[in-house]
């Protein structure tokens, strides 16, 4: 079954749900729409790794936004917003551990050949295929940031 599909029986499954899928059915549609308007721009059907990417990019705002509202004091939208990055999350692989993200950027600084600083771009444009959908960007780069020496 292909992520697409699964997000179509997931709706079906919130719909029969009644008020306990209300929120995750609410998700599910705008994921859906997101996709769907993505593949309409791209003028192509998307496979299950461009799924993810739809997906990792709406987790990444609502995850930014979260960090407005929290910021603004709005408990209520906090708690909205930690909702629906739940029910993202649970479509997304199994997210790395900062661990193993130290790990994955040990290794691609020893392959870039990596000196310092300024060599960022490089690390970055190696590890970036190897984390997407899997990790948060902005700690990717926090760590990369620190190992470097930025």
């Amino acid at each position: 079954m292909t992520l697409k599909d699964r997000l179509v029986e997931d709706m079906k499954v919130a719909m029969k749900a009644k008020e306990e899928g209300k929120v995750r059915l609410s998700v599910i549609r705008m994921v859906r729409a997101a996709i769907k308007n993505a593949e309409i721009d791209k003028k192509i059907e998307f496979t299950d790794a461009q799924v993810i990417e739809v997906l990792a990019r709406e987790l990444k705002l609502r995850r930014d936004s979260l960090e407005v509202y929290e910021n603004a004091d709005r408990p209520e939208t906090v708690q909205a917003l930690e909702v629906e990055i739940s029910v993202l999350m649970d479509y997304l692989p199994q997210q790395l551990s900062e661990g193993e993200i130290r790990q994955l950027v040990q290794e691609t600084i020893t392959v870039v050949g990596a000196q310092g600083p300024k060599d960022l771009g490089k690390v970055m444009g190696a590890l970036s295929p190897k984390t997407k959908g899997r990790a948060d960007g902005k700690l990717v780069n926090l760590i990369v940031r620190e190992i470097l020496g930025t």
